[in-house]
């Protein structure tokens, strides 16, 4: 039986191109959250409170997010919160 070339041998290769690709696809399914300015948050946000996701506690001057319960008294911040809860809820609802 004969060896294969060294020269010819393109395993490695194809290792570093399929961890590439693998990082690659990660990186597209991850939800990017720096990227949320006060804007979008307020849209993000208002949008949120018109499906009843957040309530507004004026008196307190809280928004509530209440699928997970936790209250926030930033825009932004419950913005970014919501992303990375929503995208974790549609990983496990793919994972069912």
């Amino acid at each position: 039986m004969t060896e294969p070339d060294i020269i010819d041998d393109t395993t490695g290769d194809y290792d570093r191109l399929e961890t590439e690709l693998v990082a690659q696809d990660r990186d597209a399914v991850r939800v990017a959250t720096g990227d949320v300015d006060e804007r979008s948050a307020r849209r993000l946000v208002g949008e949120l409170v018109e499906d009843d996701v957040v309530t507004p506690i004026p008196d307190q001057r809280v928004l509530v997010h209440e699928p997970s319960g936790k209250p926030f008294e930033s825009i932004t911040q419950l913005a970014v919160f919501h992303r990375g809860w929503q995208a974790a809820t549609d990983v496990d609802a793919e994972n069912n």
